[in-house]
């Protein structure tokens, strides 16, 4: 780490942090209007931009074709494989599948910039990894606005982590990447409304002006993965036009976000995790919405993640998996979407083979999709279904297994073949909480869902992990200390807004 990326990064502290804190601040008044039982809707005072036609920008070569994405850390052996995967392109994450110890964002970073000079190697002993000649396009989530990185101050404050992970990778990398006929490409998460989106354009703007970037290299990706920027996706995209070329249907963070935002509201306690598919109506929805307003404007629209990772050891398990996958990249492509997510090399080619049969050409961008007519009470519709003793009982094995590996230092993690991450983590305790919560967390035998049957299951799971894992694993595991904290975190009569900022205290 050069002492000139130090100073960049604590020039971008210096100028915007103070924009973070308003636009936080923002977020509190917001939730509160919530709470008094205001419901959001498309803005009356942005109504210009929506109804005027303007486009973002182009899209660079690299990124024309972006039928299959894969997702996943910023650890070394990932990075090489999931570039080497087939995928079009790979999301290295810095955020919700990274613990954020110091040291795995430090090697991160490393790994990182080895990969943008593509002289990332590793050699195990067992085995040596190295780039293919061909290879994903190579694109970086950072930190959320609402993450801070503790071990990094400037003037005795702590420099938010969007701006480690940006600030440094952005300096270390522009140049070599030009060189490369790539550029420095940037997937923007948890963002909540346009005035969040302007402040990454004016950062963007300001590394532009400082010499560290050519204009107009920077190019992002917006994740749709709140509720309030699903009214606001016109918005969005406007205030970013000279930057983005794409937005993503981040759909575990989005279910989280609805979740989250009306978690006062017995009404909108939702059924078992399980049932949430893209098909559900307020999901549908605003996947529609993003395809229709991002086509409109000349933006891609990439379809959400599949979470599923093979099943070696059960055929007939593994063959309604890949049924599910494939049911639900028919749905993405047949809708009009632009690419896909998913969570593991092996669903590569599935993927692929689907988008290509329905995606002749390189993105479908003149599907505009003007029969989509999408209102507010369409965002905002309830999904109907049963809360299970089963579906509650793996919400809290998922929390405790997915926190104590994050805790541990890793935040990206096979579970029930499933890969999961701090998004689906998070859903899985929410519900916790909103069943806990309320008169409506009943299970469909009847019986309410208490914090005494909490705790009661919460000590069954913890006895199932211990003979999942071992006696060893488990007591060296973090399993006692993720326990306490989702014991914490539910019986609390205020909703915790993020696990990781809770959780973030205990790593180093």
């Amino acid at each position: 780490m050069s002492s000139e990326a130090r100073a960049f990064v604590a020039a971008l502290a210096k100028e915007f942090a103070p924009r973070i804190d308003e636009l936080l601040l923002a977020r509190s008044v917001r939730q509160d209007s919530i709470n008094a039982g205001a419901r959001p809707d498309f803005l009356a005072e942005t109504e210009r931009v929506r109804n005027s036609e303007w486009r973002v920008c182009a899209a660079p070569a690299d990124l024309l074709d972006r039928r299959v994405e894969i997702t996943g850390p910023t650890d070394r052996k990932m990075i090489i494989n999931a570039l080497n995967s087939g995928a079009n392109v790979f999301m290295a994450d810095c955020e919700d599948s990274l613990t954020p110890s110091w040291d795995n964002v430090v090697r991160g970073q490393i790994n990182l910039r080895d990969a943008a000079a593509r002289t990332i190697a590793l050699d195990t002993g067992a085995k040596k990894y190295a780039l293919n000649d061909k290879t994903a396009t190579l694109i970086v989530r950072p930190r959320g606005w609402h993450l801070p990185e503790k071990h990094w101050l400037v003037d005795g404050k702590e420099v938010p982590g969007a701006f480690v992970d940006f600030g440094l990778y952005l300096f270390h990398n522009a140049e070599q990447l030009r060189v490369n006929k790539s550029g420095p490409y940037f997937y923007l998460p948890k963002i909540e409304s346009h005035l969040e989106a302007r402040l990454w354009n004016d950062v963007f703007k300001f590394a532009e002006a400082r010499g560290v970037v050519g204009e107009g290299e920077i190019k992002v990706t917006v994740l749709i993965e709140t509720i309030f920027a699903a009214f606001e996706i016109d918005e969005i995209l406007y205030e970013l036009r000279d930057f983005i070329v794409g937005m993503n249907c981040g759909r575990w963070d989005y279910i989280f976000s609805f979740i989250k935002k009306f978690s006062r509201f017995a009404e909108f306690v939702l059924p078992d995790r399980s049932q949430l598919t893209m098909t559900t109506h307020f999901l549908r929805s605003y996947s529609l919405l993003v395809i229709k307003s991002c086509h409109r404007r000349g933006a891609y629209a990439i379809g959400g993640m599949a979470a599923q990772i093979p099943i070696k050891n059960d055929p007939d398990a593994n063959d309604i998996a890949m049924a599910k996958v494939r049911a639900d990249k028919e749905r993405e492509v047949s809708d009009g979407h632009d690419g896909t997510w998913v969570a593991h090399p092996a669903l590569v080619p599935l993927a692929k083979e689907i988008f290509d049969a329905h995606m002749p050409g390189p993105n479908q961008l003149d599907r505009l999709r003007e029969d989509v007519q999408i209102e507010a009470a369409d965002l905002l519709q309830i999904a109907k279904g049963k809360i299970t003793e089963a579906g509650l009982r793996e919400n809290i094995s998922v929390s405790l297994q997915y926190m104590a590996a994050w805790l541990g230092g890793n935040g990206c993690v096979p579970i029930n073949n499933l890969m999961e991450d701090a998004a689906t983590a998070e859903i899985s305790r929410a519900q916790l909480w909103q069943w806990v919560h309320h008169p409506t967390g009943v299970l469909d035998q009847g019986r309410n869902i208490t914090y005494d049957m909490f705790k009661s299951l919460l000590r069954d799971e913890m006895d199932n992990i211990r003979q999942l894992v071992g006696d060893d694993a488990f007591e060296n595991g973090q399993f006692r200390r993720a326990a306490n904290l989702l014991d914490k975190i539910t019986v609390d009569e205020d909703f915790c807004e993020f696990l990781t900022i809770v959780a973030y205290d205990e790593i180093t």
